[in-house]
C-alpha cells in the first residue's frame, strides 16, 4: 500500500494507526504536527485515525530555540 509521507512516496503492509505510524518513523511520543489529507490531526486521536491507501501525511517537529 502506498501513501505521501512529507511529500515521499512511502510503502506500508496495509492500513495503520497514524500513532504506530508515527511511531516507526521514530517519532513516537516526540513533539510533532500532523496533517493527514491536509487536515490537522490532534494528538490525542493520533491512535484513533487510520492512514490507509494513498493518504497524505505530512509531518513537522516542533523545535525550541533562540
Amino acid at each position: 500500500m502506498k501513501i505521501h509521507l512529507n511529500g515521499n512516496p512511502h510503502e506500508l503492509e496495509k492500513p495503520i494507526h497514524l500513532a504506530d505510524l508515527l511511531e516507526n518513523i521514530g517519532f513516537g511520543g516526540k513533539p510533532v504536527v500532523v496533517e493527514l489529507n491536509e487536515e490537522a490531526v490532534f494528538p490525542r486521536d493520533y491512535s484513533k485515525v487510520i492512514v490507509e491507501e494513498g493518504a497524505r501525511v505530512e509531518v513537522v517537529t516542533l523545535a525550541a530555540g533562540g
